[in-house]
Protein backbone atom coordinates (compact mmCIF):
# COMPACT_ATOMS: atom_id res chain seq x y z
CA UNK A 1 0.00 0.00 0.00
CA UNK A 2 1.42 3.79 -0.92
CA UNK A 3 0.48 6.01 2.39
CA UNK A 4 0.99 9.56 2.24
CA UNK A 5 0.82 11.09 5.32
CA UNK A 6 0.19 15.22 4.85
CA UNK A 7 1.94 16.77 8.52
CA UNK A 8 3.62 13.78 9.72
CA UNK A 9 6.49 14.94 11.32
CA UNK A 10 4.99 15.92 14.77
CA UNK A 11 3.21 14.08 17.98
CA UNK A 12 0.02 12.40 16.52
CA UNK A 13 1.00 12.03 12.64
CA UNK A 14 4.82 10.66 13.77
CA UNK A 15 2.97 7.70 15.52
CA UNK A 16 0.50 7.20 12.52
CA UNK A 17 3.65 6.98 10.03
CA UNK A 18 5.33 4.80 12.93
CA UNK A 19 2.27 2.85 12.67
CA UNK A 20 1.46 2.66 8.95
CA UNK A 21 5.38 1.57 7.86
CA UNK A 22 4.97 -1.44 10.77
CA UNK A 23 1.68 -2.35 8.82
CA UNK A 24 3.11 -2.65 6.09
CA UNK A 25 3.04 0.45 3.82
CA UNK A 26 4.97 2.32 1.79
CA UNK A 27 4.71 5.68 3.56
CA UNK A 28 5.97 8.91 2.24
CA UNK A 29 5.37 12.71 4.01
CA UNK A 30 4.64 15.86 3.08
CA UNK A 31 6.18 18.41 5.32
CA UNK A 32 8.00 21.60 5.92
CA UNK A 33 11.07 20.04 6.57
CA UNK A 34 11.56 22.01 10.10
CA UNK A 35 11.20 19.17 12.64
CA UNK A 36 13.32 16.31 12.66
CA UNK A 37 11.73 13.43 14.93
CA UNK A 38 13.44 10.26 16.47
CA UNK A 39 10.07 8.72 16.27
CA UNK A 40 10.13 8.58 12.55
CA UNK A 41 11.08 5.11 10.71
CA UNK A 42 12.99 4.91 7.47
CA UNK A 43 10.36 6.75 5.26
CA UNK A 44 10.24 9.27 1.64
CA UNK A 45 10.54 12.93 2.65
CA UNK A 46 8.72 15.21 0.32
CA UNK A 47 9.25 18.44 1.40
CA UNK A 48 8.52 21.93 0.48
CA UNK A 49 6.84 25.27 2.05
CA UNK A 50 3.99 25.01 0.37
CA UNK A 51 2.78 22.07 3.70
CA UNK A 52 2.57 25.22 5.84
CA UNK A 53 -0.47 25.30 6.79
CA UNK A 54 -3.28 26.37 4.97
CA UNK A 55 -2.08 23.77 2.88
CA UNK A 56 -3.66 24.78 -0.15
CA UNK A 57 -1.56 23.87 -2.77
CA UNK A 58 0.30 20.62 -3.68
CA UNK A 59 3.76 20.22 -5.76
CA UNK A 60 4.20 18.44 -8.48
CA UNK A 61 6.07 15.75 -6.93
CA UNK A 62 2.37 14.28 -5.22
CA UNK A 63 0.85 14.45 -8.56
CA UNK A 64 0.60 10.84 -8.23
CA UNK A 65 -1.96 7.96 -7.41
CA UNK A 66 -2.04 6.99 -3.77
CA UNK A 67 -3.74 4.03 -1.98
CA UNK A 68 -4.21 6.20 1.03
CA UNK A 69 -3.83 10.10 1.92
CA UNK A 70 -4.12 10.72 5.78
CA UNK A 71 -4.17 14.37 6.12
CA UNK A 72 -3.58 15.15 9.39
CA UNK A 73 -3.22 19.30 9.24
CA UNK A 74 -6.44 20.09 7.54
CA UNK A 75 -7.01 22.84 9.64
CA UNK A 76 -10.30 24.60 7.76
CA UNK A 77 -12.54 25.29 4.56
CA UNK A 78 -9.38 26.31 2.46
CA UNK A 79 -7.28 23.28 2.56
CA UNK A 80 -10.16 21.22 2.74
CA UNK A 81 -11.23 21.89 -0.54
CA UNK A 82 -7.74 22.08 -1.90
CA UNK A 83 -7.39 18.17 -0.52
CA UNK A 84 -10.59 17.62 -2.09
CA UNK A 85 -9.70 18.64 -5.36
CA UNK A 86 -6.01 17.25 -5.91
CA UNK A 87 -6.77 13.73 -4.38
CA UNK A 88 -9.94 13.31 -6.33
CA UNK A 89 -9.75 10.89 -8.82
CA UNK A 90 -5.59 10.21 -7.62
CA UNK A 91 -6.43 8.36 -3.76
CA UNK A 92 -7.83 5.44 -3.09
CA UNK A 93 -8.99 7.33 0.41
CA UNK A 94 -8.41 10.20 1.99
CA UNK A 95 -8.60 10.13 5.47
CA UNK A 96 -8.91 13.12 6.96
CA UNK A 97 -8.11 13.78 11.09
CA UNK A 98 -10.46 16.04 12.12
CA UNK A 99 -11.78 17.03 16.46
CA UNK A 100 -14.15 16.44 18.68
CA UNK A 101 -14.46 20.64 18.72
CA UNK A 102 -16.82 19.98 16.18
CA UNK A 103 -20.04 19.34 18.51
CA UNK A 104 -22.36 21.61 19.78
CA UNK A 105 -21.49 20.44 23.26
CA UNK A 106 -18.09 21.93 22.83
CA UNK A 107 -20.02 25.36 22.03
CA UNK A 108 -21.97 24.75 25.44
CA UNK A 109 -18.88 24.18 27.27
CA UNK A 110 -17.24 26.98 26.26
CA UNK A 111 -20.02 29.30 26.49
CA UNK A 112 -20.00 30.93 22.88
CA UNK A 113 -23.36 28.92 22.22
CA UNK A 114 -25.94 29.51 25.10
CA UNK A 115 -28.79 27.01 24.95
CA UNK A 116 -29.29 23.83 27.33
CA UNK A 117 -26.76 20.81 28.20
CA UNK A 118 -26.29 18.79 25.46
CA UNK A 119 -26.83 14.85 26.32
CA UNK A 120 -24.36 12.72 26.75
CA UNK A 121 -22.29 10.89 25.18
CA UNK A 122 -21.66 12.41 22.05
CA UNK A 123 -21.84 9.67 19.03
CA UNK A 124 -21.58 10.54 15.55
CA UNK A 125 -24.70 11.44 15.32
CA UNK A 126 -24.69 14.52 17.51
CA UNK A 127 -25.83 18.07 16.66
CA UNK A 128 -22.43 20.31 16.06
CA UNK A 129 -21.57 23.54 16.56
CA UNK A 130 -23.60 26.46 14.75
CA UNK A 131 -21.22 29.11 15.81
CA UNK A 132 -18.09 28.69 13.45
CA UNK A 133 -14.49 28.89 14.15
CA UNK A 134 -14.18 28.55 18.08
CA UNK A 135 -10.83 29.63 18.62
CA UNK A 136 -10.68 33.23 16.67
CA UNK A 137 -9.39 35.76 19.46
CA UNK A 138 -6.45 33.22 20.57
CA UNK A 139 -4.15 33.61 17.76
CA UNK A 140 -1.28 35.49 20.12
CA UNK A 141 -1.97 32.40 22.10
CA UNK A 142 -2.33 29.77 19.83
CA UNK A 143 -0.87 30.61 16.36
CA UNK A 144 -2.06 32.44 13.37
CA UNK A 145 -3.78 29.19 12.36
CA UNK A 146 -6.34 29.72 14.80
CA UNK A 147 -8.05 32.37 12.90
CA UNK A 148 -9.66 30.19 10.41
CA UNK A 149 -8.88 26.90 12.11
CA UNK A 150 -12.85 25.53 12.14
CA UNK A 151 -12.69 21.57 11.28
CA UNK A 152 -16.44 21.33 10.66
CA UNK A 153 -15.63 23.30 7.39
CA UNK A 154 -12.99 21.31 6.35
CA UNK A 155 -14.92 17.96 7.10
CA UNK A 156 -17.72 19.59 5.11
CA UNK A 157 -15.22 19.92 2.18
CA UNK A 158 -13.87 16.73 2.07
CA UNK A 159 -17.15 15.64 2.22
CA UNK A 160 -18.42 16.71 -0.65
CA UNK A 161 -15.88 16.22 -2.89
CA UNK A 162 -16.96 13.86 -6.02
CA UNK A 163 -15.09 10.89 -7.12
CA UNK A 164 -13.14 10.45 -3.70
CA UNK A 165 -13.68 7.71 -1.09
CA UNK A 166 -12.89 9.27 1.99
CA UNK A 167 -13.18 9.13 6.01
CA UNK A 168 -12.98 11.65 9.09
CA UNK A 169 -11.89 10.61 12.36
CA UNK A 170 -12.63 12.95 15.59
CA UNK A 171 -9.89 12.86 18.00
CA UNK A 172 -10.59 13.34 21.78
CA UNK A 173 -7.43 15.06 23.88
CA UNK A 174 -4.56 13.21 23.29
CA UNK A 175 -1.27 12.36 25.32
CA UNK A 176 1.57 10.90 25.37
CA UNK A 177 5.22 10.87 26.30
CA UNK A 178 5.77 13.83 23.21
CA UNK A 179 3.08 16.05 24.49
CA UNK A 180 0.37 16.66 27.30
CA UNK A 181 3.11 14.45 29.35
CA UNK A 182 2.63 16.42 32.14
CA UNK A 183 -1.14 15.41 31.75
CA UNK A 184 -1.87 19.08 33.24
CA UNK A 185 -5.89 18.27 31.14
CA UNK A 186 -6.03 16.30 33.85
CA UNK A 187 -4.49 17.58 37.10
CA UNK A 188 -5.79 20.52 36.02
CA UNK A 189 -8.68 20.35 36.28
CA UNK A 190 -8.80 19.09 39.89
CA UNK A 191 -11.68 21.71 40.97
CA UNK A 192 -14.20 19.96 38.79
CA UNK A 193 -13.76 16.09 40.15
CA UNK A 194 -17.14 15.46 38.31
CA UNK A 195 -16.12 16.28 35.05
CA UNK A 196 -15.58 14.30 32.13
CA UNK A 197 -13.32 14.79 28.88
CA UNK A 198 -12.24 11.94 26.82
CA UNK A 199 -8.88 11.58 26.38
CA UNK A 200 -7.02 8.90 23.82
CA UNK A 201 -3.34 7.73 24.75
CA UNK A 202 -1.23 8.86 21.46
CA UNK A 203 -0.88 4.64 20.60
CA UNK A 204 -4.32 4.13 20.49
CA UNK A 205 -5.17 7.18 18.29
CA UNK A 206 -2.80 6.31 16.06
CA UNK A 207 -3.99 2.79 15.67
CA UNK A 208 -7.34 4.05 15.35
CA UNK A 209 -6.12 6.58 12.27
CA UNK A 210 -3.88 3.27 10.50
CA UNK A 211 -7.19 1.22 10.78
CA UNK A 212 -9.48 3.24 8.98
CA UNK A 213 -7.01 4.15 6.55
CA UNK A 214 -6.76 0.25 5.75
CA UNK A 215 -10.08 -1.19 6.13
CA UNK A 216 -12.56 -1.28 3.43
CA UNK A 217 -15.80 -0.80 6.17
CA UNK A 218 -14.73 2.88 6.65
CA UNK A 219 -15.27 3.91 3.78
CA UNK A 220 -17.28 7.44 3.54
CA UNK A 221 -17.89 7.55 7.13
CA UNK A 222 -17.35 9.30 10.17
CA UNK A 223 -15.73 8.00 13.33
CA UNK A 224 -14.91 9.36 17.04
CA UNK A 225 -11.75 8.05 18.20
CA UNK A 226 -10.89 7.93 22.25
CA UNK A 227 -11.20 5.60 25.50
CA UNK A 228 -14.01 3.39 25.47
CA UNK A 229 -15.34 4.57 28.78
CA UNK A 230 -14.32 8.21 29.97
CA UNK A 231 -13.82 8.65 33.92
CA UNK A 232 -14.34 11.48 35.90
CA UNK A 233 -11.47 13.77 36.84
CA UNK A 234 -11.62 12.99 40.40
CA UNK A 235 -11.53 9.40 39.14
CA UNK A 236 -8.62 9.99 37.02
CA UNK A 237 -6.89 11.68 39.85
CA UNK A 238 -7.70 9.35 42.65
CA UNK A 239 -5.70 6.72 40.51
CA UNK A 240 -2.92 8.98 39.71
CA UNK A 241 0.02 10.08 41.67
CA UNK A 242 -0.62 12.96 43.64
CA UNK A 243 0.96 16.37 42.90
CA UNK A 244 0.92 19.39 44.54
CA UNK A 245 -2.05 21.98 43.20
CA UNK A 246 -0.20 24.54 40.88
CA UNK A 247 -0.92 27.76 40.10
CA UNK A 248 -3.14 26.87 36.80
CA UNK A 249 -6.95 28.24 37.03
CA UNK A 250 -9.38 26.22 34.94
CA UNK A 251 -10.75 27.64 31.88
CA UNK A 252 -14.01 29.58 32.71
CA UNK A 253 -15.95 26.90 30.96
CA UNK A 254 -19.93 25.85 31.97
CA UNK A 255 -19.03 22.72 33.98
CA UNK A 256 -22.27 21.43 33.93
CA UNK A 257 -21.88 20.07 30.61
CA UNK A 258 -19.96 17.24 30.58
CA UNK A 259 -17.31 16.30 27.02
CA UNK A 260 -18.06 12.19 27.40
CA UNK A 261 -17.14 11.05 23.48
CA UNK A 262 -18.77 7.80 22.60
CA UNK A 263 -16.20 5.26 20.43
CA UNK A 264 -18.06 1.94 20.23
CA UNK A 265 -18.49 2.38 16.39
CA UNK A 266 -14.89 2.44 15.33
CA UNK A 267 -14.89 -0.71 17.79
CA UNK A 268 -18.15 -2.30 16.64
CA UNK A 269 -17.90 -1.85 12.70
CA UNK A 270 -14.01 -1.74 12.25
CA UNK A 271 -12.62 -4.31 14.89
CA UNK A 272 -10.74 -1.35 16.13
CA UNK A 273 -9.18 -2.14 20.17
CA UNK A 274 -6.38 -0.33 22.21
CA UNK A 275 -3.06 -1.17 21.73
CA UNK A 276 -2.40 0.10 25.03
CA UNK A 277 -4.37 -0.21 28.47
CA UNK A 278 -5.75 3.62 28.37
CA UNK A 279 -5.78 3.48 32.19
CA UNK A 280 -2.64 2.05 32.86
CA UNK A 281 -0.86 4.21 30.45
CA UNK A 282 -2.16 7.18 31.77
CA UNK A 283 -0.83 5.87 35.73
CA UNK A 284 2.89 4.92 34.22
CA UNK A 285 2.70 8.34 32.35
CA UNK A 286 1.82 10.38 35.40
CA UNK A 287 4.77 8.21 37.55
CA UNK A 288 7.86 8.88 34.95
CA UNK A 289 7.07 12.76 34.99
CA UNK A 290 7.14 12.77 39.10
CA UNK A 291 9.60 10.19 39.06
Amino acid sequence: MKALVIGGTRFIGAHVVRALNEAGAEVTVFHRGKTANPLLPDVTHFTDPLAAYPITKFPASLQTDWDVVVHMVAMGEADGRAAAAHFAGRAGRLVMVSSADVYLAYGRLTKREPGPVEPMPLTEASALRTIMFPYRGYEEMLGAWAHNYEKILAEQAIRAATDLDWTILRLPKVYGPEDNSDLSTVYGFRANPEWRWTHGHVENVAAAITLAARHPGARCSIFNVGEANTPTMGERLSWLPKRQPGEAIPPPFEYQQQYAVKTSKIREELGYADVVDEKLSMIQLASSVAG
